[in-house]
């Protein structure tokens, strides 16, 4: 009997210390987890309409964006103003954050899978970008790089706020 409660001790001490080694461990973890990244929710908010469903665009959309050269595509927000900056942040807990990291540096819960990882929007490469270039980037991808092409995904005026947003990070 009291063999048996030994071993019963023994295993509940083991699969007690094995579960505060595992926390801790999780808890010092570099990259954000799955379970903690409050950009996917989609069950919580409506899905965006882009378009009204009784029309077909005759002019504008993505052709007058993608067959420029990136240094001439000027913003039609200013990152100078809290309020789009406000829109910006939370267009990019929607559509980026999963990637790049709630600490914008390259290590979100999706891109610590990514070799290598993704950039960190706060350096000075991402910081000096015109805005035309990084509106391009986000919209077309990156070649040879991990940044998809995103304009199928993110509505023109929503990619200029997310923009807005990391310009934003120099200042922060």
């Amino acid at each position: 009997m009291k063999v048996r409660l030994l071993i019963l001790v023994i295993l509940a001490c083991v699969a007690a210390g094995g579960w505060i080694l595992f926390t801790t461990y999780d808890n010092r973890f570099p990259f954000g987890r799955m379970w903690e990244t409050p950009g996917i929710r989609a069950h919580e908010e409506p899905v965006h309409a882009y378009m009204a469903t009784d029309r077909i665009p005759w002019e504008g959309g993505e052709a007058e964006y993608r067959y420029v050269p990136g240094e001439s595509l000027v913003s039609p927000v200013s990152a100078d103003d809290p309020e789009v900056v406000e829109q910006g942040r939370v267009l990019y807990g929607t559509y980026c954050m999963q990637c790049h990291g709630r600490h914008h540096n390259g290590r979100g819960a999706v891109g610590q899978s990514f070799a290598p990882l993704p950039g960190d929007l706060r350096s000075e490469r991402v910081q000096s970008l015109d805005d035309g270039v990084i509106f391009q980037e986000i919209s077309y991808g990156i070649p040879g790089g991990r940044q998809p092409a995103l304009a199928s995904t993110i509505a023109v005026e929503d990619r200029w706020l997310i923009i807005a947003f990391i310009q934003s990070l120099d200042t922060m």
